[in-house]
């Protein structure tokens, strides 16, 4: 468990960590590097919204 102190603890990490990967990872194929630079400026903007940070 890699300094979880319960598995609900890493459940719940796991959980939502899983989400953001997604979100923030593109998918593996081959793109170039411009293309995947879009998708993290895109990532990150839906990212801001959701948490209602101010560009």
């Amino acid at each position: 468990m890699q300094g979880f102190r319960s598995p609900g603890g890493l459940q719940r990490f796991v959980s939502i960590f899983s989400a953001v990967r997604n979100l923030f990872v593109p998918p593996r194929s081959r793109r170039s590097a411009l293309a995947t630079h879009l998708h993290r400026l895109n990532a990150m903007a839906e990212w801001k919204t959701v948490a209602g940070i101010a560009a």
